[in-house]
This record gives C-alpha cells, structure tokens and sequence, in this order.
C-alpha cells in the first residue's frame, strides 16, 4: 500500500512539472505531463547506478548526520545553557561581558538615586571546526546501501568528532592553574601507587571553596574522573549504590554538586598545579588527572552547522568518498568564582 501510495505521488508530481514544463515551451500541457512520467519509468527500469546514487544524495546523508549529533549528549553538557539561535552565518557567537554589577540600595531616603555605568565589552567567540578524513564507500557496497549501512558510516565519524570535543570542552571548563577564584584543590587520600586517591573529604573541600566564592548553591556541578569515582567507591563500597537514582541511573547531588563521571577529564603538571594541553601526549609520571567542577550558569555552549560531504563516484576506483564538517563551542562565559578542579596528589 506505502509502495502504491508513494508511486501515485511519484506520478502526480511528474505529470504537474512535465505539464507545467511544456506549457511554458507551447505544448499541450498532457503531453509534457506524459513525456516526463515515461522518462521516469525508463529511468527506473535502467538506471541502477542513478537509483543507487539517490541514495547517496548529500541532503540525505547531512540530514542523518545531524539527526545523530542531535541524539546523544553528555549529561554534565545538558547542564549547561546552549546558545545555538545565536551562532552566527560565519561560525561566530557574541557575548556582550558586563563591566560590574549595579548597587543594591535597601531603604533609600535621599534623592535623586546615583547613577553609575556598567562598561560593557562585545567579546566575539569563534566556534570550533571539526571536520572528519574521508571514508570510502565501494560501489559494491552503494549497490547494497540501506539506512543501516548509512547509519553505520555516520556513526563512525559523529562517534570521532564527539569523543574529540567533548573532551577538549571540558578541558576548557576546568582552570588554567591555582587561584583564589579559580582553586586547585589536591586529593588528600592514601597512596594508590605514586598518586594519592580522592576522598569524600575532597568534595567537601571544594564545597568550602566554592561557599567562599559565593557561588551560588544551585547549579553547581562536579564532573569525576573514572579514576576519582573508582576511588570513591575504594573509600565506601555503598557510595554510589546510596548516592544514585535507580530509575535514571543519574548520582544524586552531594554536598551540593549535581555530579557525573566522565573518562575525557584533563590533566594538571603534578608539580606547578597548570592545566596540560587537552590533546598532549601525558607522562604519567609528571601529569595527574583530575575531576572538574564549573557552576552551569556561568558557561556557555553553542552548535553551529553540521554538514557532510559525499563524493561523486571516481570511474577508475568506482568508490565513493564521505566525510563531515561540525562545529561547536563550549566555555566559561565567566572563569573567576565560577570553576575548579580536583587533581590527583602525590605520594611518597
């Protein structure tokens, strides 16, 4: 029935453009409606390659592409406000930085109230661009192409660009180094190894800090490391079994934080406490992993286009050839009181 349905439709839209096309060239609208429709079952009876191609038409491939994208997000992301409707045609986000906050007067008698200015500062946001190496698609293959097939090379590269700047945004969420308002804080537990382990009494730790910040108590999030969860779990086998909502699998919040773990959490130089490069080569003797705490308020994040590119098909190799563009963006739109890190101390 679908089949029969989508084949009158098929011929009704035929027969409008043949019409209206032979119309406009002085023949009889019935003829040009006729011609096209006969031309459209010639090339359905033997254009294989062409009903192959279809397939593999880019809108339809850019479309799955950024269904995909749209589908899976970190949960610590979704904390986070997104600024997509404001991305500029050229991959570009303005923020408009306020240069302090007004005066609260309680019970003012004397008149006329001051007047002060805020010296506001444009602050223009390139977003990144990832873009993926091509992936060949053999004719073979186009000739047996259904969605799965499609969804399978789309997933390999969204799968890529994902791992890729989930964890580079999530570097930029952590501080550059020890601060007053951006803090360092240092795991005090026993020695696993040359590292000394996270503790319940860390998370308290960063709760003082952010208390003495005056960050606001809603909002606040705590991302671990995998290594700082399994330490956690060290410290009280029952941590997480009494800290996790058993319908969504989500922790709970502790001592404040809405907390999440992830395995793309960055480094810190064990000796100056600075944040190493998000895609540096790591020695495990001179960096330490650390866990990231921001409040989501104070961040930003923004989705600009996705698009994918497919080749024609090249006559010697009879392949095809894909690959995307993605862009994207995610930072403090304010870094003092607003982020922290906890990292891994040394032993010994």
């Amino acid at each position: 029935m679908k089949k029969f349905v989508m084949f009158l439709t098929a011929l009704l839209v035929n027969g409008l453009l043949g019409g209206a096309l032979a119309a406009c060239l002085g023949f009889s609208p019935i003829v040009g409606a006729c011609a096209l429709n006969g031309a459209a079952v010639v090339t359905s009876c033997f254009g294989g390659v062409d009903g192959v191609r279809a397939g593999l038409y880019v809108d339809v491939w850019s479309g799955e592409t950024i269904k995909a994208f749209r589908t899976t997000v970190r949960g610590w992301l979704k904390e986070i406000k997104s600024y997509d409707s404001l991305v500029s045609d050229n991959q570009t986000i303005n923020f408009v930085d306020l240069g302090g906050d007004p005066e609260v007067l309680i019970n003012q008698s004397a008149y006329p109230i001051e007047v002060s200015t805020l010296e506001d500062a444009n602050r223009a946001i390139d977003l990144d661009k990832y873009q993926t190496t091509a992936t060949k698609i053999t004719e073979d293959e186009a000739l047996g192409l259904s969605y799965d097939k499609k969804a399978t090379v789309i997933e390999r590269h969204k799968e890529v660009v994902d791992e890729t700047k989930y964890k580079k945004a999530l570097h930029a969420l952590a501080p550059s180094e020890n601060t007053n308002d951006t803090p360092v804080i240092i795991t005090s537990g026993d020695a696993d190894g040359n590292r000394k382990r996270m503790v319940i009494a860390d998370i308290i730790a960063l709760k003082e800090k952010f208390d003495k910040m005056r960050v606001p108590v809603q909002g606040r999030v705590l991302v671990l490391s995998a290594e700082h969860a399994n330490d956690l779990i060290r410290e009280d086998a029952t941590f997480f079994q009494r800290n996790i909502d058993v319908t969504t699998g989500q922790l709970k919040t502790i001592y404040g934080f809405k907390v999440y773990e992830d395995v793309d959490t960055p480094s810190y130089d064990k000796t100056t406490l600075k944040k190493v490069a998000w895609d540096a080569v790591l020695d495990p003797e001179e960096h330490r992993g650390a866990s990231v705490a921001f409040y989501a308020p104070r961040m930003m994040q923004a989705t600009g286009i996705t698009r994918s590119y497919i080749s024609e098909p090249n006559p010697t190799t009879q392949e095809w050839l894909y690959n995307l563009r993605h862009y994207f963006i995610c930072l403090p739109k304010k870094e003092k009181q607003s982020i922290a890190a906890i990292v891994s101390g040394i032993a010994g």
